[in-house]
């Protein structure tokens, strides 16, 4: 039996469609107010929990072999400090207590490569920089790096076999929850994205992802890391993409960095008030100009990941909102 948190997320579901396809029995993990739509006519065995209820966890694992814990809050927003700590770092805690107690044999844990320390643009990012709090961007990515350090100090203290995995960006198919680069997509769609900001991003298919876990599961060493990324994009790049597959002009109007990230402060407030999925803030400014060449070698080496081309992921994650009928025409 293998147990999945975090399965209806976009990684989650795609995860448990490669596990079906492989024949495996699985457990799905699903907040009790969630829309469980994701998961819709897939053979798995649905159980309502919340990682910040350790009862509840250890029922849900009883009977596990493997665990792939995803379940967390990721967002670009700021003021989110208190639940991030909840749940991305309290969840952690609680899904070791419940492997632990429940007898689970391999952990597979998705953390984020914005938990990693970055090093100065022209340097790799890779295994060889450590999960640092202090040296990150973001309470997102500072609740990531305590969520991975606690768990390699309950590694170290044996009894616990677990190995972690780091997405970048993630994209492609089977978005139902609208991802953030899902999110830009629709705007862009829309209409709704007017300009856009010079800067870079790695990304890597959600599929490549999934199987990336499943290989991690397997191959894994027990307290060891492994980046799953893609390729570095470039913002132009990325907007003649979608100009190309959805057959909209992209936007040409380009905003400097410093005006954008300023106007980004306010953005976050236009997108509490009016309730839309944020694509513009401060945060996301900073990570655009951040370092994002980044390196899967190990991962690659140790357990054989490949990750196809961005284009390809683009244009299965257009082709898959039109399908859905979700991706929105320009009036």
């Amino acid at each position: 039996m293998i147990v999945v948190t975090g399965a209806t997320g976009h990684i989650g579901n795609v995860l448990i469609r490669q596990l079906l396809e492989r024949g495996q029995a699985v457990r799905a993990l699903v907040m009790p107010i969630e829309d469980s739509r994701p998961l819709e006519g897939l053979d798995v065995e649905l159980v309502h929990g919340d990682v910040r209820h350790l009862p509840g966890l250890k029922a849900a694992f009883t009977g596990a072999d493997v665990v792939f814990h995803l379940a967390g809050i990721v967002t670009i927003m700021p003021g989110m400090r208190a639940i991030l700590e909840e749940v991305n770092v309290g969840g952690v805690r609680n899904v070791i207590g419940a492997c632990r107690a429940t007898g689970v044999r391999r952990l597979v844990y998705t953390s984020s490569v914005h938990a990693i320390a970055e090093p100065p643009h022209g340097e790799m990012i890779d295994e060889s920089q450590p999960f640092a709090p202090d040296q990150v961007l973001g309470d997102y990515a500072r609740s990531k790096a305590r969520g991975t350090l606690l768990l390699r100090e309950e590694v170290g203290k044996g009894g616990l076999d677990a190995v972690i995995c780091c997405p970048t960006g993630v994209i492609g198919p089977w978005d139902y929850r609208i991802s953030n680069i899902g999110q830009l997509i629709l705007d862009f769609a829309s209409g709704y994205l007017k300009s856009y900001v010079r800067g870079a991003y790695d990304l890597v298919d959600v599929r490549d992802v999934a199987t990336g876990l499943i290989l991690a599961a397997e191959r894994g060493q027990c307290g060891c890391h492994y980046i799953l990324s893609g390729a570095q994009v470039q913002v132009p790049a990325l907007m003649k993409e979608l100009e190309w597959n959805i057959g909209h002009p992209a936007p040409s109007f380009e905003i400097p960095p410093g005006i954008a990230r300023a106007a980004g402060v306010l953005a976050s407030v236009y997108y509490r008030l009016m309730r839309r999925r944020p694509v513009f803030t401060a945060y996301s400014i900073d990570v655009l100009r951040s370092n994002s060449q980044i390196s899967s070698a190990r991962a690659r080496a140790e357990l054989g990941f490949v990750a196809r081309t961005w284009q390809e992921s683009i244009r299965d994650h257009v082709q898959w909102f039109r399908s859905e009928g979700m991706l929105p025409g320009r009036n």
